[in-house]
């Protein structure tokens, strides 16, 4: 009976089935849930016809929606082992991001995959990397440097050419550069690579920046760095907030999970 308790819990945690499982509630239901038991003792992987499942006690896991835990690639799928195998006497989901991931592209992706690739392809209408600073001038210059190498990448790889802006005025960009940037999203074609798109891009508010991740012209390092350069600035002149970098580290650590779920599959 505490077995299946614990089961539950978890699947409310991971989405419960949802189509696009919902990350602030899995954070609400984190916040006032007691953290489930472990209830089994090794988390493995094993092969299947299609791909490699991940095995709990021997037996294949399932996603919240019941589909197989199961991804093509060995290394993906030894990632969420790994994540469960990390786990001590009680399982926290918030320690457990690939597994999420992976959750999210298997339940939800996989199953709305055009409305994902609009919602990605969305971003390139205000772009972080179009607007930008009046000053100070340092301020303008890193911006510089760090965005439009990769706008220049969007035009030359892509096609897409980008109106810049500066401060907060809304800048229309051209359509055509809109439907590159959907066609260079379209062609993901795993779900589990779409997935680690779709976290890349909103978590550093560029699909520019997710791309170049995904396509091998940024680092995940160097497009982290690339989207915090105001926040970063501000905190050089203010002083650096606790809490705030804190919250970056916990972001931090589902970028890392989304760009290497995508070079595992992508």
């Amino acid at each position: 009976m505490g077995r299946m308790k614990d089961e539950i819990i978890i699947s409310d945690w991971f989405g419960a089935g949802e189509n696009r499982p919902d990350p602030h509630k899995s954070i609400r239901m984190e916040a006032k849930a007691a953290l489930p038991r472990r209830f089994y003792k090794e988390a493995g992987v094993a092969a299947t016809p299609t791909g490699f499942v991940l095995t709990l006690d021997g037996r294949p896991a399932r996603t919240p929606a019941r589909s197989p835990l199961e991804t093509p690639a060995q290394a993906a799928t030894q990632a969420v082992a790994d994540e469960w195998a990390a786990q001590g006497d009680v399982i926290d989901p918030a320690s457990m991001p690939f597994t999420k991931l992976v959750n999210t592209a298997l339940d939800g992706v996989a199953r709305q995959r055009e409305a994902v690739v609009d919602e990605i392809a969305r971003y390139a209408g205000s772009d972080l990397l179009c607007y930008r600073a009046g000053d100070p001038a340092r301020l303008v210059e890193r911006e510089s440097a760090h965005w439009d190498p990769v706008l220049a990448w969007a035009r030359d790889e892509l096609g897409a050419r980008f109106v810049l802006a500066e401060g907060v005025m809304f800048a229309s960009q051209p359509d055509a550069s809109l439907e590159a940037v959907r066609e260079a999203v379209a062609a993901v074609v795993s779900p589990l690579a779409l997935a680690g798109l779709s976290t890349i891009t909103s978590l550093t508010g560029s699909v520019l920046l997710a791309l170049a991740v995904a396509r091998g012209r940024l680092t995940p390092e160097q497009a982290w760095t690339a989207a915090h350069v105001d926040e970063d600035f501000q905190m050089e002149l203010w002083g650096y907030d606790d809490e705030a970098l804190e919250r970056r580290a916990r972001r931090w650590r589902e970028m890392d999970a989304a760009a290497r779920l995508v070079a595992m599959v992508g």
